[in-house]
């Protein structure tokens, strides 16, 4: 009675929330300094009670913090600060929270913010968006969660061929190790190996926790080749990663090439039909009932179903499948010709899934270079968008992109067909086109950033879409919108997964079998390739007060060149820079505009060998 008694005593003194442990102080806090933001990653809290994390911003050297916001329990967090905060410095703290504790402060990160060009721009871009995959990841299967917004326990097969790429640019780009990436495939391989399949093809959804099938509709609740082969495409390009002669990288290859050879490709011919099927239940067989006929998103499944070393169904498919049918289109848009899809192209996910992997360029099949309908494909766009026949706001040669997203009224494919177009713009739609189109999807890329960026620019990169009509922003991320960005400026950048896929010994002999052949159309810009330099400028517009633009130059080969800055009337105002030596490569050169009055300027860049670029400059 007494030590009950004497412990009961104890327990009243306590201090209120004494009993509850206090979290542990986060950790390995980084501050990125960029143009218009300060990014903050840290390592997540391993408790399980954590609900949050609280952030303490310092603008005087740290000596004293004073509370910036709350987020939620993925460990990152963006502190958007806008024209105004460029070339500040920040410091930053972290605590972390549970119910009615907060951990003490996190050792302080410091970060400046600074004028970035084109290059830092796409690197932000690409690593924001990775930690949808790295940071939102599932927490036990690893597996892409569908999008931001729903059901947590929702895993997109699809989405995760997409994020494995993802987690590869996050490797060979160094914000991981490739320890860390090995680590998180293997997690995500080992599930699959026991998730649920029907004849070796994946559902649409399942259960990140138990690999349970989450059916997609009504009688979609077995197997969906197409996202499958999204699946394998980056399973593929990962068994070519990871090369070396390691236990663990030697047994993730193996348990790759087992989930493809499984893959019965041949059992979605729906009783050996010329044609392969979308979907297959066991519940509810073929249902579904949709025959794979292009033109769209699905020409990779053709691809892998001949490439397939165990169930391949004949080459010959491509042809009696794929292309039988109306699927030559020779319409011309904009003045450029689409060869195949629907009006216009369609959405612009067309030209992005199939080719995150399989890489378009030198070669063609009875109808076109797929590169080349790509690349008209986002011309056709982007002309749209400068048309603007719906004359909806924001439409312009800098804010372009219609294709599968989020909008006010709902997830729906845009494009350019009237009826599909709403005013509402996707970033995924041209900056996945970065390969194709790379000076119009780089200039989509600053105004999402430099112009709609506050209310645009999250966690996690560009949310997925907006409408300026109807003065709408989403708060959303979807995997499948989120992966093409990554993977795909990563092509435009170094041709990564082209080159890791390709490498995959049963592609070329497969696309050899279907009928693809050599082909020499180019792919790079033919002004640069004719002018022997491209230019570009930022910021762009200016203050009417004057200040530093950076010129930056793409340049083929060694080129003197000489900058002038004109009025209207083509007068000569200033002269940045005159008669200077550029060596080949991206150059960036750094000049004082003085003051002017507001309008619009043009500067005139000329090389003594002949080439020139003028370009619009705004001041206001």
């Amino acid at each position: 009675m007494t030590q009950t008694f004497y412990l009961y005593c104890i327990l009243f003194l306590l201090p209120l929330g004494t009993l509850a442990q206090m979290p542990a102080t986060p950790t390995d806090l980084v501050a990125l300094g960029y143009e218009q933001h300060i990014a903050l990653e840290w390592n997540a809290n391993a408790e399980a009670n954590v609900t949050g994390y609280k952030i303490y911003r310092s603008a005087n050297g740290g000596a004293s913090f004073g509370f910036l916001k709350q987020v939620g329990k993925d460990p990152i967090a963006t502190d958007w600060l806008g024209n105004a905060g460029i070339g500040q410095t920040f410091q930053y703290q972290i605590t972390a929270l549970t119910l009615g504790q907060e951990s003490p402060a996190s050792v302080a990160a410091i970060a400046t913010t600074q004028i970035l060009n084109d290059e830092d721009l796409l690197e932000m871009t690409q690593r924001a968006t990775f930690r949808y995959f790295w940071d939102f990841g599932h927490p036990v299967s690893g597996m892409a969660r569908e999008r931001s917004n729903g059901n947590d326990q929702i895993v997109t097969i699809g989405g995760s061929g997409f994020g494995i790429m993802s987690i590869i640019t996050g490797a060979e780009r160094g914000w991981i190790t490739r320890a860390q990436a090995l680590d998180r495939i293997v997690q995500i391989a080992s599930f699959l190996e026991f998730a649920d399949r029907f004849h070796g093809v994946f559902p649409h959804w399942m259960n990140g926790t138990n690999g349970n099938v989450i059916p997609f509709s009504s009688f979609d609740d077995g197997g969906d080749l197409v996202e499958t082969a999204f699946l394998m495409q980056g399973l593929l390009a990962a068994r070519t990663y990871f090369d070396q002669n390691t236990a663990l990288e030697t047994a993730l290859r193996n348990v790759i090439t087992g989930l493809w050879e499984q893959v019965e490709w041949d059992w979605h011919r729906k009783n050996n039909s010329g044609v392969l099927y979308w979907h297959w239940s066991p519940n509810f067989a073929w249902q579904m009932n949709f025959p794979l006929r292009g033109f769209n998103e699905a020409q990779i499944v053709y691809l892998l179903a001949a490439a397939s070393p165990t169930h391949p169904v004949p080459a010959s498919l491509y042809q009696s499948g794929w292309t039988a049918g109306n699927y030559a289109n020779n319409s011309i848009h904009f003045g450029q010709k689409i060869y195949c899809g629907p009006f216009g192209g369609g959405p612009m996910f067309f030209a992005h899934y199939s080719y995150l992997g399989f890489d378009p360029r030198g070669r063609k099949d009875a109808f076109c270079n797929y590169f080349v309908r790509n690349r008209n494909h986002a011309l056709i766009q982007h002309a749209y968008s400068i048309a603007n026949p719906k004359n909806y706001a924001g439409y312009s040669a800098d804010c372009w992109g219609l294709t599968a997203c989020d909008g006010p009224n709902g997830y729906s494919a845009r494009d350019i067909w009237p009826a599909n177009d709403d005013g509402t713009i996707a970033p995924t739609a041209a900056l996945a086109s970065m390969p194709y189109t790379p000076e119009e999807s780089m200039a989509a890329l600053r105004h999402f950033y430099r112009v709609q960026g506050e209310q645009l620019w999250g966690p996690y990169g560009f949310y997925d879409a907006f409408n300026l009509q109807q003065n709408w922003f989403a708060n959303s991320y979807l995997a499948i919108d989120q992966g093409p960005i990554v993977v795909m400026i990563e092509n435009h950048r170094s041709g990564l997964f082209w080159q890791l896929f390709m490498h995959n010994p049963e592609i070329e002999n497969a696309l050899t079998n279907m009928g693809f052949q050599a082909d020499n159309s180019p792919t790079q810009s033919v002004f640069l390739s004719e002018n022997g330099f491209d230019a570009r400028l930022f910021p762009n517009p200016i203050a009417a007060s004057g200040g530093n633009i950076q010129v930056e130059l793409d340049l083929l080969t060694p080129q003197t060149l000489r900058a002038q800055l004109t009025d209207a009337m083509g007068r000569v105002l200033q002269t940045p820079f005159q008669k200077q030596i550029f060596a080949p490569g991206v150059q960036v050169k750094t000049c004082q505009i003085s003051a002017l009055p507001v309008g619009q300027y043009w500067v005139l860049i000329q090389s003594e060998s002949g080439g020139q670029k003028t370009i619009s400059l705004q001041v206001n």
